[in-house]
């Protein structure tokens, strides 16, 4: 919806723009506070909390359904579907920008930070030393040359300025509103500029620090180096006994690294997929081996797709291109594989090709003929607007021929500019790039794809005359199709056997879990039941200030999981009461865990250890194995491996093409090891190596360290939002509780 519906200038674009969210916040904020709704049946938290106040949820609403209207609108001109991931995206936005705003409200109020009149006007005007805006650079453009000039500038100024006068003075109070709204998306972004511009300038690079970066990345060290991996010993060859983990919490459960970083809580899952058994998949080869016979024999293949495809549309001519997968255009045609391009070419035209995969659903096709993969033309359109009237169209096309006389290569686009009412290509002197012969109306298209490169005609359709010269055309073609789609899925008989099956092990699980205690010992019986049936085991972590379900398709297994872990009586070992249809699988799951911020628990702690102590195992007997000897090419014969070679640098921690290993690096420049000397075994993230520094090529000598303390500075700066954002969720813990909100308010 334009801000003011009777603005008819040719700027009113402007307006549907610019205002975005912050039209709504404006209009809200009459009614309403960002936080403290005061509803008594929002529980503690309500849908969010920005330092301990509510987030207001009437805002919230109203401005998630704007963001959604806005993405909505944003994929239809995209010709693509609004999906339920969409809708959750255009939520969050809604949400952060409640968030965000709040948070940086009480900072310009903190340092005093406003705009003037002047400046506001000077900001929009681009007068005062200010740029041009973005949003606005279409007033200061020179339409002719698309470059900003002195000119452009002076006329920019005066009809922006007549678009924002009608805005001020108009007179409706919902216009005023309006209004109000996109000057205060303006004083807001400026206060936002102002505000990084004030915290960038406390950005400041020693010349310690630049040098330390400069030493980082110019000196380098010449390494030759024997390396063993973990992966090369089984972790069922390592046994962990109880004691030993146990011994191992209690040396390491002070250790930073195993600290729970916030209150969260940990769900184990496993999936029982639904796959089509070896019936299912003679009766779909028994369907498309009759539906061939039926394809090859049509008579009417418009009627075979309608009746027998599971996407009904009979894309006929050049609507019917299909394009390879990954194609720009994909979304707005049918498609095929890659690996699929070669053998549609050996197909004779009128032949079936496939059948083939795509995405999830099976495509049967007949060649019908093939388009070019790209086209490139130019034209000057006579509209007809939309008359029926013979009189008015024989004008029009009076017209038209009149000017294809007299029309060639040279005054084309001076032509276009005098002559065209096409207000799509006008400005781009008539051209349109790019496009497949099916982009365009049918008359359109077919002139483009056939006609000779440079030749020049006219072409009639429903929006009237077009004067076309096909300026190039690409030799590669793609393939027009008629295509029947079948799905390939588990029949009603197997899915209901790979629920019994789903129903079965969580019966057999509940009925083990009933007698056991210890959470550790409940895990483990869980995490052993599924690997003994070959499914396995992962953990969905759930912040308790955020919580998301990641990994799962449907809306109704996220709140499964959400229910089981954050219901009232929820504990540590629970199991789901039932299995969880998410599409094509069942989900088993468990509470794991239930976790304080702070030091863990063995249970908590127990995986994590586990797989540390098992590499710490690992590297111990790898380093017995390797400290018999320093000779390098002696400990790769004996460990089957070769003596690599490297050059390696502070700044960039890796051993060749080993990995990355930071702490060997460290040890390597920390002058532990001399230049010719052959280092002890030495544990690493991915294995054990020993190495032998051939030699060290100083840094050389700079005074200034000038080049690295520009970069460190701009890196910081350009980091600062980001880093600035973060901090302040952080300290104003921001909790978002609208995955909950409905559970805690039932």
């Amino acid at each position: 919806m334009a801000i003011i519906t009777k603005l008819r200038d040719k700027y009113s674009w402007l307006l549907i723009t610019i205002v975005g969210l912050a039209l709504v916040i404006f209009i809200l904020q009459s009614l309403f506070d960002f936080m403290n709704s005061g509803r008594g049946a929002e529980g503690d938290y309500g849908i969010g909390l920005v330092d301990g106040e509510k987030v207001n949820i009437d805002i919230y609403n109203k401005l998630s359904e704007r963001v959604q209207s806005q993405d909505r609108a944003q994929k239809q001109q995209e010709q693509k579907e609004f999906t339920d991931e969409d809708m959750e995206a255009a939520n969050d936005k809604a949400f952060n920008f409640m968030v965000d705003s709040t948070l940086t409200k009480v900072e310009y109020d903190a340092l005093g930070i406003d705009v003037s009149e002047r400046e506001f006007n000077a900001y929009l005007m681009a007068t005062e030393g200010f740029g041009v805006l973005q949003d606005l650079n279409q007033f200061f453009v020179d339409k002719a040359t698309g470059a900003i000039s002195e000119q452009s500038m002076k006329t920019g100024r005066i009809e922006l300025q007549k678009t924002l006068t009608k805005l001020k003075t108009a007179k409706k109070p919902e216009e005023k509103a309006q209004w109000e709204g996109t000057k205060k998306y303006f004083m807001d972004r400026r206060k936002n500029e102002k505000y990084f511009s004030l915290i960038s300038q406390g950005i400041y690079v020693t010349k310690v620090e630049a040098r330390e970066e400069y030493l980082a990345k110019k000196e380098t060290k010449s390494i030759s180096f024997v390396a063993r991996r973990y992966s090369e010993i089984n972790d069922a060859e390592i046994k962990i006994s109880d004691s030993e983990l146990e011994a191992y919490y209690e040396e390491h459960k002070g250790e930073k690294k195993y600290w729970n970083r916030s209150n969260n809580r940990e769900v184990r899952v496993f999936d029982v997929s639904i796959k089509p058994s070896k019936a299912d998949t003679l009766a779909f080869n028994k369907t498309i081996a009759k539906l061939r016979m039926d394809f090859m024999t049509s008579k009417n293949d418009s009627v075979l797709v309608m009746n027998e495809s599971e996407m009904r549309a009979y894309l006929p001519g050049a609507r019917g291109i299909a394009v390879p997968e990954g194609h720009p255009k994909a979304n707005q045609y049918m498609t095929y594989p890659m690996d699929y391009d070669t053998i549609i070419k050996l197909t004779p035209i009128g032949q079936l090709v496939g059948p083939y995969r795509v995405g999830e659903n099976f495509h049967l096709s007949k060649l019908m003929g093939y388009s070019p993969a790209k086209i490139k033309a130019r034209h000057i359109l006579i509209s007809t607007n939309g008359s029926k009237d013979a009189k008015v169209i024989a004008k029009k096309k009076q017209t038209a021929d009149s000017i294809l006389k007299v029309i060639n290569t040279l005054n084309f686009a001076e032509l276009v500019q005098k002559h065209s009412e096409d207000p799509g290509s006008k400005e781009k002197g008539g051209e349109y790039a790019d496009f497949l012969e099916g982009d365009m109306v049918k008359e359109f298209g077919s002139y483009c794809a056939n006609a000779p490169i440079g030749k020049i005609g006219v072409v009639k359709t429903d929006f009237g005359f077009h004067i076309i010269e096909v300026l190039e055309r690409d030799t590669k073609k793609f393939p027009i199709l008629t295509t029947v789609v079948k799905s390939f899925k588990a029949s009603e008989l197997t899915t209901g056997n790979m629920e019994a099956e789903a129903n079965r092990l969580l019966y057999k699980l509940d009925q083990k879990l009933a007698k056991i205690d210890d959470l550790s010992k409940k895990i483990a019986a869980f995490d052993t039941l599924a690997s003994q049936n070959k499914y396995f085991v992962r953990p969905i972590a759930l912040e308790d200030n955020n919580p998301r379900v990641y990994g799962l398709v449907t809306t109704n297994a996220m709140d499964r999981i959400l229910e089981l872990a954050y219901n009232a009586d929820a504990e540590a070992g629970d199991l789901l009461a039932a299995p969880i249809r998410d599409k094509d699988k069942y989900i088993i799951a468990m509470l794991g865990s239930i976790r304080e911020k702070g030091e863990p628990t063995l249970a908590d702690a127990m995986d994590r250890m586990k797989k540390d102590l098992i590499e710490e195992k690992k590297a111990k007997r790898l380093m017995n194995q390797m400290a018999k000897t320093k000779n390098l090419k002696t400990l790769a014969k004996k460990g089957n491996t070769v003596v690599e070679e490297a050059q390696i640098t502070f700044s960039n921690p890796s051993l060749g093409n080993t990995g990355y290993e930071p702490e060997i690096v460290g040890a390597l420049f920390s002058g532990y090891v001399k230049n010719g000397q052959t280092t002890i075994p030495l544990k690493g993230k991915g294995g054990v190596y020993v190495i032998k520094v051939n030699s060290t090529k100083k840094a050389p000598a700079n005074a200034t360290y000038k080049e690295e303390k520009d970069q460190l500075t701009s890196m910081l700066k350009g980091n600062i939002q980001g880093m600035l954002m973060g901090a302040l969720r952080k300290s104003a813990d921001v909790v978002d509780n609208r995955k909950l909100f409905p559970r805690i308010r039932s």
